[in-house]
């Protein structure tokens, strides 16, 4: 079976990605598994950019098909912040209970109707050989007054989604897998991962052919001295 590299240390999203990737024969291993010390700094502007370098540069080191992606918080009233920098929004050492509460002392004077927001997600799927593939996802709420839910990472617990009255960390594991950002994006990701699949079974099944074309034919005795 393939192995597919998820070009993370966060154990909860490898988990999130061996749900939403299940149905296709790929053995899901993440940085820690595969001893890959390699930092990849996100220098990208948007979530397209840091998903396609880190899948890039991790595929290269690894040698391994390769699936990193990049994702964040936008929020209306502050002009799409935390963006691209929604894991470090709170500082480098910062904890998610850290990030959400300074997300909510920046919302504190904002009504119900000026706390808009959207998550964002790019995966980035890359090949040993510097092929790269995009696809993005994104799902639209709005910012509670207070975090609600157990289930989920992040900003989750304060991400509000009306038309289901629950934050997106009260939703279950597998209503989350149907309509997050990530999910969305993921469905791109399945697409280009089957491609990839097919393509390397021709490619085997076409070496296989030759060889034993090869194999079975006989010496060109006009070739020989």
């Amino acid at each position: 079976m393939i192995k597919l590299l998820i070009a993370t240390r966060n154990p909860a999203k490898v988990r999130e990605y061996s749900q939403l990737l299940a149905c296709l024969p790929l053995r899901l291993v993440s940085l820690v598994d595969e001893q890959i010390t390699l930092i990849v700094e996100e220098t990208g502007q948007t979530f397209a950019e840091n998903a396609k370098l880190k899948a890039s540069q991790y595929a290269s080191a690894s040698g391994l098909l390769t699936l990193a992606d990049d994702s964040g918080l936008e929020v209306e009233a502050l002009n799409g912040a935390p963006g691209v920098r929604s894991a470090r929004y709170a500082g480098p050492r910062a904890t998610n209970a850290d990030r959400i509460r300074l997300l909510l002392q920046q919302l504190q004077d904002f009504p119900w109707e000026k706390r808009a927001a959207r998550f964002r997600c790019a995966i980035a799927v890359a090949t040993p050989t510097n092929e790269v593939y995009l696809s993005e996802g994104r799902c639209d709420g709005v910012i509670s007054f207070e975090p609600r839910g157990k289930y989920g990472f992040g900003y989750d617990p304060v991400f509000f989604l009306p038309e289901y009255n629950k934050t997106m960390a009260e939703l279950r594991p597998e209503e989350k897998d149907r309509l997050s950002h990530r999910a969305k994006a993921a469905q791109g990701a399945r697409a280009i991962l089957q491609q990839l699949l097919v393509a390397a079974e021709t490619s085997f099944s076409d070496q296989r052919d030759e060889e034993k074309s090869l194999t079975a034919a006989p010496p060109d005795a006009s070739a020989c001295p």
